[in-house]
């Protein structure tokens, strides 16, 4: 079993710390300050889609929570019946219901990186860092399901072919047309994706040299 100290790595020796305060505050800031930004993400919209419609010239917005969906959701929901698409409500409930949760324990993880002043805070780090890159990926999943299990006893099945709407950008279905685009919430993650990959860059810098200094040999 992996020794508790190989894992933690060596501690900053005071003399070094008032020498080189800088150095080691760095990492600490950047991982906290992208911490904070993952917790405030979680209060904010992740995602957008608006989507237009004859009948709705000002277009229908509904709006992506890590947690939920709000917005235009029913109407929406009113106009994809008749291309045969299930409710929007009835997508991702694992992931509805675990995502409060799954971002606060990420989070803990980069926070964890600043006592941990090894190569293993970087795999800590990592769930955060691939966060906005996996809440697109499991919405992009989502958006397919659902465009390519259209019901056929819709009333207008027979004039849709099963389509994919996209995560990002522009797409079009018969006389609709939906316009998708990242939130602030989403935006915010990815500031905190940064944060991390720069704090990950201080984090190394400023304790390698010391992990390295642990492990050379004892001279007589």
């Amino acid at each position: 079993m992996m020794k508790l100290e190989s894992f933690l790595g060596p501690r900053v020796p005071s003399e070094e710390m008032a020498t080189n305060r800088t150095t080691y505050i760095l990492p600490t800031l950047f991982m906290t300050l992208a911490a904070v930004l993952l917790i405030i993400s979680i209060l904010l919209p992740y995602w957008k889609m608006t989507l237009h419609a004859p009948q709705y010239p000002k277009g229908l917005v509904a709006q992506a929570y890590v947690n939920r969906l709000v917005g235009d959701v029913k109407e929406i929901d009113g106009l994809n019946h008749y291309i045969g698409m299930r409710s929007l409500g009835e997508a991702a409930s694992l992931e509805l219901s675990l995502s409060i949760a799954a971002i606060a324990v990420i989070t803990l993880l980069v926070l964890a990186t600043i006592v941990v002043h090894t190569r293993w805070a970087a795999l800590l780090a990592l769930p955060a860092l691939l966060f906005p890159v996996m809440f697109l990926g499991d919405l992009a999943f989502w958006l397919h399901t659902y465009g390519q299990n259209l019901d056929p006893t819709a009333p207008l099945s027979s004039s849709v072919e099963p389509f994919t709407p996209p995560v990002l950008g522009e797409g079009t279905v018969g006389q609709f047309s939906t316009v998708a685009e990242p939130d602030v919430g989403l935006i915010v993650a990815a500031i905190a994706s940064l944060l991390i990959l720069v704090g990950l860059f201080f984090h190394r810098r400023a304790y390698k040299p010391l992990v390295e200094k642990t492990h050379e040999p004892v001279r007589a």
